[in-house]
This record gives C-alpha cells, sequence and structure tokens, in this order.
C-alpha cells in the first residue's frame, strides 16, 4: 500500500493549524538509524487510508519527494469529536531487522464449533488482536483463529493455534500463552469477556 508525502519545513503549532486548514496533515517519518523527518499528507488520501484495516498492520510505501520508503504505521491523533485526522507517525523498517507491531486476529468457523452447534454457546472474543515479532517481508495482515473444534465451555489459547511462518508472540512480561476466545453459555458473557472482547454467536 502507497501513501503521498511532501517535507514539511515548517513546523510549529501555528504552522500546523495552517496545514490543517489547508486540507495538509502534519506528520513524521522516523527510525532505521536515520534522522526523524517531518512531512505532510493530503487529509483526504490518509483519511480513507486509515479507515482500510490492513493499512494499520501492512508494509507501507511511503513516497517521499519522489522517494519510496518501506514504513510502519505507528500512532494516528484524531480530533476529539470531528472526523479529523490531526498527526501521523510512521517508523521506517529495513528488510533485514525485525520489527514488533500487533496484527488483528481474524476468527473463522465459529459457527461450526460444539460449544455452539451443541451446546448454543456463544463464542467471546477475548483478544482482538495479538503483538509479535517478525520481518517485514513475513509481516501479515491478520492471524486466523480457527474456532471449529471450540468444545462447550473451553477456552482457546494461543498454543492451540499456528502462527505464520517468520512470525513469533511477544508477551513483553505479560502472559506467555493468553487466552483468545471463550465459550460461554448463554446469559453467562456479562462479565467474562475479556478487554476488548466481543461475543458472537457462531
Amino acid at each position: 500500500m502507497q501513501i503521498n508525502a511532501t517535507t514539511r519545513t515548517v513546523q510549529g503549532s501555528s504552522a500546523s493549524r495552517r496545514l490543517r486548514r489547508a486540507g495538509r496533515v502534519p506528520a513524521i517519518v522516523y527510525g532505521a538509524g536515520q534522522s526523524p523527518v517531518n512531512i505532510e499528507l493530503d487529509h483526504n488520501e490518509i483519511y480513507h487510508a486509515l479507515r482500510r484495516p490492513e493499512f494499520h498492520s501492512s508494509i507501507l510505501e511511503l513516497q517521499l519527494d519522489g522517494k519510496s520508503e518501506s514504513v510502519l504505521l505507528r500512532a494516528v491523533q484524531w480530533h476529539p469529536y470531528k472526523p479529523l485526522v490531526l498527526h501521523v507517525d510512521f517508523q521506517r523498517v529495513s528488510a533485514g531487522q525485525r520489527i514488533e507491531t500487533k496484527v488483528p486476529l481474524n476468527f473463522i468457523n465459529g459457527e461450526l464449533a460444539p460449544a455452539v452447534k451443541l451446546a448454543g454457546e456463544v463464542i467471546s472474543h477475548v483478544l482482538t488482536e495479538l503483538p509479535i515479532s517478525c520481518l517485514p517481508k513475513d509481516l501479515p495482515t491478520a492471524i486466523d483463529v480457527d474456532l471449529s473444534q471450540l468444545a462447550p465451555g473451553a477456552t482457546l489459547h494461543l498454543d492451540q493455534i499456528t502462527l505464520p511462518p517468520g512470525v513469533t508472540y511477544v508477551a513483553h512480561g505479560g502472559d506467555p500463552n493468553p487466552a483468545l476466545a471463550v465459550a460461554l453459555a448463554v446469559g453467562a458473557g456479562s462479565g467474562g469477556e475479556g478487554e476488548g472482547g466481543e461475543s458472537q454467536q457462531g
């Protein structure tokens, strides 16, 4: 995926406000042992790009003043109540250096799970994304989580799925084998959902 940018020479809050009034978004690109560069983006282009889930977990090609750089989206600042992008951070990536990021979990085959078909339970998504480490070439846009074997009342943990080749989970001192999804009896899900949890029938 490609995003277009130009170098931003004028800095400061008043300059940023002028940029935004002109339909531009102040941004920065940093990393890979190079100095940070202040850039600007077209608001409509970045706004629509940000609405695509894959834009948040893909290696992007930043076209900056006629040159292409591989980058990863790192942070977005939104207006508190308007659909306006205020600032964007990108991190440069190099082909031979591992990156750490979060990738969405794509839950599939929930309607086939014995918990749903046999027990009429609902499946709560405990996590919606997973922190991972990989080389840029191995970065998946999402990680599939197959729910087809989830038994009634059971919990599906990370060690029960296969991560894509070259991808490793990054615990950062947390749970080395986190729960991804849990089957709950109907009416029992009010306190059973994890952070960011989402229940589905099937």
